[in-house]
């Protein structure tokens, strides 16, 4: 993933299709959770948005990978085959390969489109009816910013090409707190879990995506303390 820009509505999918052509679950979850963050475009981007904290590309590099590999190393030795639904597999007997690619691709964005029209709507309905004073509190505690900015990174569902400029512009908020915001996003957010629930099944999602948040947090914080 770290080698394959792209964002994270295009990651479920992806794997889904990893999964249906054999790939062990593990491998395609770490890529999942890799691909939205760890790219050129993404990196460029928090670059660009933090100009003068470099040291943030570094941390959100970091942080991405040891989440990404450590949620895929957890599924080796804690997942379950019941817990998630394989993808359904079409069948493209009698077709060409550009067929039957055309095909494929036209299944993956329709399928995943449902799920993505419905977890964007969850998040602008409360990214409308959030209070903006909730911030201002939370950004006092060092503590309480971690977590908030992290919900919020969940609430809002942003790009992974996009969030670091909203990090940025969330400057009441120490880096640590930013660096959460940019580490949870990609991974976990309202949209990706419609999506994830859609493609591997609603017992997957329920266990998956609470594992990726508390991971996700408590790495960013760790790598906050220690390069930031």
């Amino acid at each position: 993933g770290a080698v394959l820009p792209g964002c994270e509505c295009a990651s479920v999918p992806v794997a889904g299709a990893l999964v249906r052509r054999g790939v062990t679950p593990a491998a395609a979850l770490t890529f999942l959770l890799s691909a939205p963050a760890i790219n050129p475009i993404v990196l460029t981007a928090t670059a660009v948005a933090f100009p003068g904290h470099p040291e943030m590309v570094l941390a959100r590099l970091v942080a991405s990978l040891l989440v990404a590999c450590a949620m895929g190393w957890l599924w080796l030795r804690l997942g379950r085959t019941d817990w998630l639904r394989p993808p359904s597999h079409l069948s493209y007997d009698g077709q060409s390969k550009g067929e039957a690619f055309w095909g494929s691709v036209r299944h993956d964005v329709m399928h995943a489109g449902g799920f993505l029209v419905v977890g964007a709507m969850a998040a602008a309905t409360l990214k409308a009816v959030a209070p903006e004073s909730w911030l201002r509190t939370a950004a006092g505690n060092p503590v309480l910013a971690v977590l908030a900015l992290a919900v919020l990174a969940v609430v809002l569902s942003i790009c992974s090409e996009a969030d670091a400029f909203v990090a940025a512009s969330l400057s009441q908020f120490s880096l640590t707190a930013r660096l959460t915001f940019l580490v949870v996003g990609p991974m976990i957010d309202l949209k990706l879990f419609a999506m994830q629930a859609g493609t591997f099944g609603r017992a997957f999602a329920l266990r998956f995506a609470p594992a990726t948040f508390a991971l996700a947090v408590a790495v960013s914080a760790l790598t906050g303390a220690v390069i930031l």
